[in-house]
């Protein structure tokens, strides 16, 4: 019974209490009335109270939180906002730390004069035709570094060769942007922008040609044969897209060569003015090539065939010094006159039908000479085998 009573009397107390405090604290009124504000203004939240209590204000934005103490002047209680929060757009939560239930919020937006225009724009090239584009993007910020507010208005400018335009859009999300699409031709797009009075800095975009179309290749040489020495020089047509542009310099040519032993030989050039050149130099033996260029993934040639006719059909061997020494040549080239140095010459031994070992030799001054030393071919009959320029000759039980 004691014990019951005890509980009572505590109850009693508490709800005591909690009337006494909601009292107080509802005393504690806003006098202030505005609800936005614009930023770098200075911001006092005014409350009257006829309570003794001075309690804190919590106060809570998207950069952060703080608590602030107050200031009492002829019984109201003041509240002043600090520039870190005040000179920032968005909303302002606050709350009396005393009374749960008392609490608000506020909104700062933006001055509307532009300080700065942030501006963003790419890609820096793109290509001709209508459907690539670059984008601009505009965030217009005052002097505290806040985004304008949703629609204002951006004057988007930009020319290119004859034709220019002009166009307003409104910023959205903070952001103002403009897609800038290319023409059929290449050159350059200049692009700007303004807001409320300020104008930004100017910037370009490089319309380049779109992908490339098929091509004709050509070939020049100063003779068709095959001396393993003059150089052969393939040139492409003047490669456009199909909108008529000439591809950009440096555009890589590929010259793929097929020969008579279904070997491939690559060469490659890249574009001056929409022309590729590529070199090779001519086979040592009577060949055909069939030549095809591709820029690669993108366009292709038509497909031309050259022939290299031989420029030796015949040859003379000398034997020396008990056949260890075989002197070739001279060797003459298509107008009787001696090759060109660097030809090549092979001589192949074989015994018993069984190559032991191939030598080779470039020539120099129209001749080539090997020399069979004893301590790797013995004393024996040996078949030997020469080969230049596409002409063989075969010389068998040659005693060494």
């Amino acid at each position: 019974m004691k014990l019951n009573f005890t509980y009572l009397l505590i109850s009693g107390l508490i709800a005591l209490l909690s009337i006494t405090s909601n009292g107080n604290n509802g005393d504690i009124q806003l006098l202030t009335k505005e609800t936005t504000f614009e930023a770098g203004q200075s911001i006092i939240l005014k409350f009257s109270s006829n309570a003794d209590e001075t309690p804190s204000l919590y106060v809570s934005n998207s950069y952060g939180s703080t608590i602030i103490k107050p200031n009492i002047e002829s019984g109201i209680i003041n509240y002043q906002i600090p520039q870190s929060i005040s000179n920032k757009t968005g909303i302002v939560s606050w709350k009396l730390i005393a009374d749960s239930s008392l609490s608000g919020t506020f909104n700062i937006i933006s001055k509307q004069k532009t300080v700065a225009l942030e501006t963003y724009l790419g890609p820096p090239s793109i290509q001709a035709g209508g459907t690539d584009y670059s984008m601009l993007i505009v965030i217009p910020t005052d002097s505290y570094d806040n985004p304008l507010a949703d629609s204002t208005k951006v004057t988007v400018k930009y020319q290119f060769l004859d034709n220019q335009h002009i166009e307003d859009v409104l910023i959205k999300n903070r952001i103002a942007y403009k897609n800038i699409y290319s023409e059929t031709k290449t050159g350059r797009i200049l692009v700007s922008s303004e807001c409320t009075s300020l104008n930004s800095k100017e910037y370009t975009v490089n319309v380049i040609p779109a992908i490339p179309t098929s091509f004709v290749i050509s070939y020049q040489r100063n003779h068709g044969y095959a001396d393993g020495n003059q150089i052969t020089t393939f040139s492409t047509s003047i490669i456009k897209d199909k909108y008529g542009n000439i591809v950009s310099d440096g555009t890589y040519v590929d010259f793929f060569i097929s020969n008579n032993s279904k070997h491939v030989l690559k060469t490659s050039g890249t574009s001056i003015n929409g022309i590729a050149n590529a070199k090779m130099i001519h086979p040592d033996h009577e060949d055909q090539w069939t030549v095809k260029a591709f820029v690669e993934g993108m366009a292709e040639s038509n497909q031309i065939a050259l022939i290299y006719n031989p420029i030796i059909s015949d040859f003379k061997a000398v034997f020396s010094e008990s056949n260890r020494t075989i002197t070739i040549g001279p060797l003459k080239s298509f107008m009787n006159q001696m090759i060109p140095d660097g030809l090549e010459v092979s001589l192949s031994v074989y015994k018993n039908y069984i190559k032991l070992k191939t030598l080779t030799k470039s020539s120099f001054e129209g001749f080539a000479t090997f020399k069979l030393d004893n301590n790797n071919f013995p004393s024996k009959n040996y078949t030997l085998k020469i080969k230049t320029a596409g002409a063989e000759k075969t010389y068998p039980n040659i005693k060494l």
